[in-house]
């Protein structure tokens, strides 16, 4: 007998056993009385749920081409009215294995739930109304008591799922549901895997409870929990119970490529604009109701590491607390977007503050680390502290290793509004003015070492209402330095040689000190001199008056003295003024001075009893001099029609002439 023969001769009888089954199934469905597999499939449902159906429609049983049941508008028996009821199904399909049919058993192969609805309501006292279903599921589910029920399967499509918490006052949404779920209906374990789309954003995620009966009943149960969407991914390795409040604890892991963005998307709003992007999280969990406890936390954010504990409650307000350690913190991505200064850098920024972060979550946070970068400025070993609280931000400086020195301090922010009022102490400790200069202000010209004390208050919505009603003290006190850019010495020598010969290129040189002090006092934005004195070897320097700091410009006085070898010699001393920008600031001597000085033109000037030629000789003299910068004093009227020629025709003194010219000359 040939192989055809063969296959021929079994596939005849296949076929006719196909062919009897398919006669069967026609004539069970002509003969199949559909009222006994409903109530089958009901109780099949009871026995592995154990909540009773209420089918508010039509009730569809076809055995041929496919064995199944459908179900519509199905709700569960004794819910309130139909907003509240926890659960309804627009479509509940349950599907029948095929060769128990031939002697009329209706088993359920698997279960498919189109179109269902589940809500979730928590009361003002945080009952909820799933926790009676929840107890009727942990005293009705035994796997492998009753041999009536062989499905484990059942599918959600196209699900929903609305929540609403009355005491806190909140809402979320859950829609798209697509669920493949793992009943325990044959053995204790629980499984679901599938998509959802919450807040915008596709979730693919799974679950599972290695004994669901145990965790129903508020008992210790393994579980495993996976969330991965485009924002955020999340997954948790331990045990979960559920006594008299949430028992979790395990191995947390999170990961997102833009913290800010994954805040924003869990429906919290972090200020500003720069940072809090790529964002990677490691610990171990501890979850206690509506508190998170995290140690041997291992957490990066842009680019730092820290290692440390974290501990998150939300209760009335949200608190979060951690104490972490890393090597190095670079905090320059959050300062970046922080500009007192406009683009041009020639005036303050009038843009107003985002103060909405700290009326969000209560803070306590300790950072320690062994190098730390704000900007241009790189610290040492510092001990950093952030605590906000009802809207009070305080920063703190334990200690910070820099610019050779060491910083202590504070920051306070308090919110009003949308004002803010700010106070700030630092003590800065033996720093190098140099570096510290230089980073922060691009100021290269001041080298030496010494002390800062800053104790300041203002209240503003943008820096420069800050600057309008700035209100303190600040105290530097140096030492052993210099001042680049010119030399005091060089210039009051040539000066008590030659007063008339100008001011020459004294943008050159160095002028020593052994000590400088400076005491400001601010007052609604206007700082006062109230003790300057750069003190060296050869000259002094003493400055009084104000600088405005809202209009970024100084009205200042000084005196520039050499010191005299000879006890019985009186100093020379040069009186000076400074006015205009603090970046471009104008620098010119006291003229009356450099002229009485002159055995020239002193005696000329004392002979001229009328103001106005007095005034015009004394311009001639500046224009030999050099000294062109000095601007004319505000109060001096305009000259009239009437005036006497202009300062160009006043006589000129032959002596002045000829000790311009010689020092013009050399």
């Amino acid at each position: 007998m040939t192989l055809a023969q063969g296959t021929k001769r079994l596939a005849m009888p296949i076929a006719a056993l196909l062919a009897a089954v398919f006669a069967g199934l026609v004539v069970a469905s002509w003969l199949i009385d559909k009222n006994a597999v409903r109530q089958s499939v009901e109780q099949q449902l009871r026995i592995a749920t154990g909540l009773d159906l209420v089918v508010g429609g039509e009730v569809q049983v076809s055995l041929f081409p496919g064995s199944r049941v459908t179900l519509r508008n199905v709700g569960l028996k004794g819910a309130d009215a139909k907003s509240d009821e926890p659960l309804t199904v627009e479509e509940l399909t349950a599907n029948l294995r095929l060769l128990p049919l031939l002697t009329r058993r209706y088993e359920i192969a698997d279960v498919t739930l189109v179109n269902p609805r589940f809500n979730v309501t928590l009361d003002a006292e945080g009952r909820s109304n799933w926790t009676p279903l929840v107890e009727t599921l942990a005293k009705s589910i035994k796997p492998d008591v009753d041999s009536s029920v062989t499905f484990s399967e059942i599918r959600i499509v196209d699900g929903e799922l609305a929540y609403r918490d009355e005491k806190r006052k909140t809402s979320e949404s859950i829609s798209d549901i697509d669920l493949s779920l793992g009943w325990p209906s044959i053995s204790r374990s629980f499984a679901a895997t599938g998509q959802f789309d919450w807040r915008g954003e596709r979730v693919d995620g799974s679950l599972a409870i290695a004994d669901f009966i145990a965790a129903l009943s508020g008992d210790r149960s393994g579980l495993k929990l996976r969330a991965m969407s485009g924002p955020l991914k999340v997954a948790f390795d331990g045990t979960v119970a559920n006594r008299t409040s949430l028992l979790m604890e395990g191995a947390f892991s999170a990961d997102s490529p833009s913290l800010r963005n994954a805040m924003r998307w869990a429906g919290e709003t972090i200020a500003g604009s720069g940072g809090m992007g790529r964002f990677a999280l490691k610990a171990r969990a501890s979850v206690v109701g509506d508190s998170v406890a995290l140690t041997n936390v291992n957490v990066e954010l842009d680019n730092n590491a820290a290692e440390g504990v974290i501990t998150y409650s939300k209760g009335d307000r949200q608190t979060l607390q951690a104490t972490l350690a890393a090597d190095t913190l670079d905090f320059t991505p959050y300062i970046a977007t922080v500009r007192f200064l406009t683009s041009g850098a020639r005036d303050w920024n009038r843009q107003l503050f985002d103060l909405r972060a700290l009326s969000a979550t209560d803070l306590d946070m300790r950072l320690s680390a062994a190098k730390v970068v704000v900007g241009p400025s790189k610290l040492g070993r510092s001990a950093f502290g952030a605590n906000l609280r009802n809207g009070a931000l305080v920063l703190s400086v334990g200690e910070a290793q820099i610019y050779g020195g060491t910083l202590r301090g504070s920051l306070g922010i308090t919110r009003s509004d949308a004002i803010a009022d700010v106070k700030a102490q630092f003590q800065l400790t033996d720093v190098d003015f140099e570096a510290g200069a230089s980073e922060l202000f691009g100021f290269r010209k001041l080298s030496g070492r010494g002390n800062i004390n800053l104790a300041l208050d203002a209240t503003g919505g943008s820096p420069y209402a800050l600057t309008q009603t700035l209100n303190g003290t600040a105290t530097l006190a140096g030492h052993d330095g210099a001042i680049s850019g010119f030399n005091i010495e060089q210039l009051l020598k040539r000066l008590e040689r030659r007063p008339l010969s100008g001011l020459g290129n004294f943008r050159s040189g160095n002028t020593p000190f052994d000590k400088m002090n400076v005491a400001l006092r601010f007052a609604e934005g206007t700082a006062t001199i109230e003790d300057a004195r750069i003190e060296g070897p050869t000259a002094r320097l003493t400055f009084t008056g104000t600088s405005s700091v809202p209009a970024r410009e100084y009205d200042l006085k000084g005196v520039a003295s050499l010191i005299s070898t000879d006890a019985n010699e009186p100093p020379f001393q040069l009186p000076f003024v400074v006015q205009g920008p603090w970046d471009d600031p104008l620098v010119f001597p006291d003229s009356d001075s450099l002229i009485r000085r002159s055995p020239a033109s002193a005696p000329l000037l004392d002979s001229l009893k009328d103001r106005k030629t007095r005034d015009a000789v004394k311009s001639v003299i500046d224009r030999f001099t050099g000294n062109r910068a000095a601007p004319t004093p505000p109060s001096a009227p305009a000259p009239a029609a009437a005036t006497p020629s202009p300062p160009n025709d006043a006589p000129v003194p032959p002596a002045a002439k000829n000790e311009a010219a010689q020092e013009k000359t050399n």
